[in-house]
């Protein structure tokens, strides 16, 4: 693909952006199962360009495995056009996720004790202090060309199931924005307990809104337990992540991202989560609904639906 890159469509609900997207633009299922792409072979710049055509929007995962460079966000700000969006994965280190200590910048795995060096995965409490802010510090400058090209949306928190409201772990948000001053950050909880009962949905909203912080809605399977909770908690960004409705799935780590989220919404479900949306998606600057149901091409069939759909609001 040559010439100036394009944008996919978007929509605009009273003057306010409405993007949809896939979690993923190069999952191995749609690059190497689907017939969505031109062509099995593009290279790697060209897949990007043609799903930028196609969709606004999209969200970066390999970032929650390793940081990346520099170099890979610049590259990824100069293959999409303006107005283009990337909403980056936290690295796991952040989240308390298991963390393989070789996705550790080098000198700072070097600088790792000997018995920690040796453990199959990383924890926060693994670094020094010093360390720890210094990986925090290069995260948010590998981000930075994304930033500064106009193209981060939003760096995205996923917090783990056990990652439940206690004093520590609001602390935790609340530095959040103190880690990355100048980046939209949006939280998304895999513990129920932050937002299931009345009490603590009120608690949790009030600190997300007071520190700046933008919360993700779900739509996930009934196994999960997560409500179907959608909210504005800063007024620059609503984010809404789809994760399919597959309550076998959702738990079993032992298969791919792919088969965990294999999915396909139906047109009547979609129609159904459309119109709060629509009413909330007026109340913020601009509305990110991100597809996770990345098998082969659901995710991506299923964005083009919801926007078309929305389409129907303005």
């Amino acid at each position: 693909m040559t010439g100036e890159p394009q944008l996919g469509p978007s929509v605009s609900l009273g003057g306010h952006l409405v993007l949809t997207g896939s979690c993923s633009w190069a999952d191995k299922t749609l690059v190497e199962q689907a017939d969505w792409y031109p062509r099995r072979t593009m290279s790697a710049e060209d897949r990007l360009r043609f799903y930028a055509s196609r969709f606004p929007l999209t969200e970066i995962d390999s970032t929650y495995y390793a940081p990346p460079s520099e170099h890979q966000a610049r590259l990824w700000a100069e293959r999409t056009p303006d107005g283009f969006r990337f909403d980056v994965k936290a690295y796991s280190l952040f989240t308390g996720h298991p963390t393989r200590p070789r996705s550790l910048w080098k000198d700072l795995r070097e600088q790792l004790r000997p018995e920690v060096a040796e453990k199959r995965n990383l924890y926060p409490n693994h670094l020094d202090p010093e360390a720890l802010d210094e990986a925090w510090k290069r995260f948010e400058s590998a981000l930075r060309p994304l930033h500064d090209a106009g193209r981060l949306g939003s760096v995205l928190f996923q917090y783990p199931p056990w990652f439940h409201p206690r004093r520590d772990t609001r602390a935790e948000l609340e530095s959040l924005k103190e880690r990355l001053p100048d980046y939209k950050l949006s939280v998304e909880f895999r513990s129920p307990m932050w937002l299931a009962e009345e009490h603590d949905r009120e608690r949790t909203l009030r600190m997300l809104e007071e520190h700046e912080l933008i919360l993700v809605g779900l739509d996930a399977p009934a196994a999960s337990k997560l409500p179907r909770l959608m909210a504005v908690t800063n007024p620059e960004l609503l984010v809404v992540r789809f994760h399919g409705r597959s309550d076998s799935t959702w738990a079993d780590t032992s298969r791919s991202a792919a088969e965990r989220f294999r999915y396909l919404y139906s047109r009547e479900e979609l129609e159904e989560l459309t119109p709060p949306i629509a009413e909330l998606a007026r109340d913020a600057r601009e509305t990110h609904l991100l597809m996770n149901n990345c098998y082969r091409d659901y995710a991506v069939r299923n964005a083009d639906e919801l926007r078309d759909l929305l389409a129907r609001y303005r």
